[in-house]
């Protein structure tokens, strides 16, 4: 982290605690909480004018989503391990992360495979399970006559914290965020949902945030 690029984003009256600094951009994560305005960009650019700054409404959508469930279960100062690759979802996963280093002043441990994190010191393993999996699962068993086991309830990996910051968020945001143009090819590829998913989504509205919500309270 660039300690000098915090300090000018703070004395231009920036709240770095509601954006994300990943990858040389700039992510905003709440427009209005950041205050990261025009002007303020333009004052930014002047100084670091080769770090672009990513102004998206289907982002700021997901971070809103995904905080939610972060401020009950992120602890302050805890280390938490993080897969770091090219998949879309864990890109996410990184970048929705990145700004808790400044609001709980936890530390990022990055990874190339989950199972590394059972010989690391960290307290949690953040899970790149979405609304879509666990959705996709309680139709599963719906499906196979099984009862209803979410995914999400598992707690621990050995003696480690699972935590899951993208439970309540679909894919299909996650694809329109980071590739647009190419969404519908990339969530078709990715997400292979049931057909039953695709014809209730049809006639209901939010079936996703439903399905998982009644399995919820029928799993407790």
């Amino acid at each position: 982290m660039d300690r000098n690029l915090l300090k000018f984003l703070q004395k231009t009256g920036v709240d770095t605690r509601f954006i994300s600094i990943f990858e040389n951009k700039i992510y905003i994560n709440n427009l209005k909480f950041s205050r990261f305005s025009r002007k303020k960009e333009e004052i930014f650019s002047t100084e670091y004018s080769q770090i672009e700054v990513i102004r998206s409404k289907i982002f700021q959508k997901i971070c809103t989503r995904a905080s939610r469930n972060l401020a009950h279960i992120i602890k302050p100062k805890e280390n938490i391990f993080l897969v770091k690759n090219d998949d879309p979802i864990n890109f996410a996963l990184n970048v929705i992360l990145e700004p808790y280093q400044r609001k709980y002043g936890i530390n990022i441990i990055p990874g190339n495979d989950i199972r590394e994190s059972v010989d690391l010191n960290v307290n949690s393993i953040a899970s790149a399970l979405t609304l879509d999996d666990e959705v996709e699962n309680i139709i599963r068993c719906m499906l196979d006559g099984q009862n209803i086991e979410l995914l999400s309830t598992n707690e621990y990996l050995d003696d480690k914290k699972i935590i899951y910051p993208l439970i309540n968020v679909p894919k299909s945001w996650i694809y329109s965020w980071i590739c647009p143009s190419n969404s519908e090819n990339i969530k078709q590829s990715y997400e292979s949902p049931k057909d039953l998913l695709l014809f209730l989504e049809t006639i209901v509205p939010d079936v996703r945030e439903n399905l998982y919500k009644s399995a919820l309270f029928i799993s407790h």
